[in-house]
């Protein structure tokens, strides 16, 4: 984990690969659990016999936004800014879902900081992320996504 001290030391890390973060699996239980909230209850998520019958590996296939949605939470994992106020997901720029992550495989974040701009109370980073399936060298997913930090106290 990169630890820095306050939100203007990420400037210094521009144009460079800040980590990863640990493997997370996807289960049959977090891909139900997303479809049942976002509504999203296309077979191919949902449906294991179907899914073993139809498909070609045989396997359900997480949603694309359950992907994404993880780099949130395991984000963390990679930088910690120690004298730091409020973060906010200010958005996305690009989202490509480059390939299929079925049920039991195990993803990871990678995340570089693609610019780094100063606002009067903090500043707005742009990320580039790239998740990863274990054992697959090309990411199945890559975002480009936005965070605003403030300084402590604001």
């Amino acid at each position: 984990m990169l630890i820095l001290e306050t939100p203007y030391d990420l400037e210094a890390h521009v144009g460079k690969v800040l980590g990863q973060t640990d493997w997370v699996e996807i289960t049959q239980p977090m891909i139900d659990d997303f479809a049942r909230i976002s509504g999203d209850r296309n077979w191919i998520h949902i449906d294991v016999e179907r899914a073993r019958r139809e498909l070609p590996d045989g396997k359900t296939i997480a949603h694309g936004m359950l992907t994404f949605s993880l780099m949130s939470g395991i984000g963390g994992e990679i930088v910690q800014v120690r004298e730091r106020g409020r973060g906010i997901n200010y958005g996305s720029n690009k989202v490509r879902f480059t390939s299929p992550v079925q049920v039991g495989a195990r993803i990871r974040l990678e995340r570089s900081l693609v610019a780094f701009e100063r606002m009067p109370d903090g500043v707005r980073l742009t990320y580039g992320n790239s998740m990863f399936r274990e054992g697959q060298e090309r990411p199945v997913m890559v975002a480009e996504t936005l965070n605003l930090m403030y300084e402590m106290g604001k």
